[in-house]
């Protein structure tokens, strides 16, 4: 059986949980605060707050920017609901735009028509989605959410590792904050960064940074210059209605480990990426990923579009062969719907979904089990 995504779990990571289960802590330890550490390095960001789970992440995130029923919000429909959804929990109005056809991420020009068409005011803020790994050009998003007011926060899930090269050369890494407000990672298994669930928010903003921590533990804090008074060192105060999205320390161990592969990871997807590309220039048949020569794709998924996709996942199911298919819109999801959302209003999107198919894409692929991916896939399509 050959999956679309697998974790890749070795003796260090293993050995590095074992150590953390025979510690004093196992959660609320000092695993945690050393993960949250090398993840910020890792990205360029000042700060870092590890949770329970990338959803937890994105819903923190829109508690700290200050998300209110109403508050109208543009996001992607090419992505897991759990983008949106963040905005749903606050009571806000989620918007979609359309998709790029090309790298099927936000277009940011169908973004700006939505912004031209409504008084400055109308639009809080922007979740651009990294999706598959290819970076979104935050520079100009920046300057768009500049111009109208607006916050960006940055779903960067599938793109640790991943960047583009700015106006001034720079490379600009997911998730470093410098033109998002927050971005949030997740560690699910099928991810590059594994610790069973998890997930991370990264920031420059220390006033967000601070916010995030006190939602992150119920709205309680023990720090003696935020209490309003002092009892003794058994007090603490909750000063906002919180949540538990604490992550383990055992999690964290494993994250830390992991990270410690994490380019090893990212230059093994590109060889993988690179020999699916070659493999199909042969035939028109397969549309594959087009990447500018400015951006670097983590590639999480490696997305094909095909005329028959049904026919196609159901010929590599019968192979043992697990592709999948990223994303059904969310703007056609029942619960959307309701709000207005109709088939014809997204159309590149839409149609994008139609093909889609995401061949697995792994660092523990073999060269062996790729090639027998491609001559399935030539086998069906041509």
């Amino acid at each position: 059986m050959i999956p679309y995504g697998k974790q890749h779990i070795t003796e260090e990571d293993l050995q590095a949980v074992v150590n953390t289960l025979k510690s004093d802590f196992l959660t609320q330890g000092p695993q945690v605060a050393a993960f949250e550490r090398a993840f910020a390095e890792y990205v360029g960001a000042k700060y870092a707050v590890a949770v329970a789970n990338g959803t937890a992440a994105l819903h923190l995130s829109t508690i700290a920017l200050g998300v209110q029923p109403g508050d109208k919000v543009i996001t992607t429909p090419n992505t897991f609901a759990a983008s949106a959804n963040s905005v749903r929990y606050m009571g806000g109005e989620v918007v979609f735009a359309d998709i790029d056809p090309e790298t099927f991420l936000l277009d940011i020009e169908k973004v700006r028509a939505l912004l031209e068409s409504a008084p400055k005011g109308t639009y809080k803020g922007i979740i651009p989605v990294d999706f598959a790994g290819y970076p979104v050009a935050l520079e100009a998003y920046r300057q768009l959410a500049d111009e109208y007011g607006m916050w960006v926060l940055e779903d960067a899930c599938h793109a640790p590792g991943g960047y583009f090269i700015d106006q001034e050369g720079n490379k600009q890494y997911c998730g470093n904050g410098a033109y998002a407000d927050l971005a949030i990672f997740s560690f699910h298994p099928v991810k590059h960064i594994a610790s069973g669930e998890g997930g991370m928010i990264t920031t420059n903003d220390e006033v967000l940074y601070k916010k995030l921590l006190l939602y992150r533990t119920h709205g309680i804090t023990k720090d003696e210059n935020l209490l309003h008074e002092n009892h003794g060192g058994w007090y603490y105060e909750m000063q906002e209605l919180g949540f538990n999205y604490r992550l383990t320390d055992f999690q964290a161990a494993l994250g830390k480990s992991q990270l410690q592969r994490a380019d090893e990871g990212l230059r093994q997807r590109q060889i993988i990426a690179q020999r699916y590309s070659d493999a199909f220039k042969t035939t028109t048949a397969v549309k594959t990923p087009v990447v500018a020569s400015n951006f670097y794709h983590a590639y999480h998924l490696y997305v094909i579009q095909v005329e028959d996709r049904l026919g196609l996942y159901n010929h590599l199911r019968e192979h043992n062969i697990f592709a999948q298919v990223h994303y059904i819109p969310v703007h056609l999801m029942p619960y959307y719907r309701q709000f207005g959302w109709n088939k014809g209003d997204l159309p590149v999107s839409e149609s994008y979904y139609e093909h889609c198919l995401s061949l697995p894409m792994y660092p523990t692929l073999t060269e062996e089990e790729q090639a027998y991916v491609i001559e399935k896939v030539l086998e069906f399509v041509v």
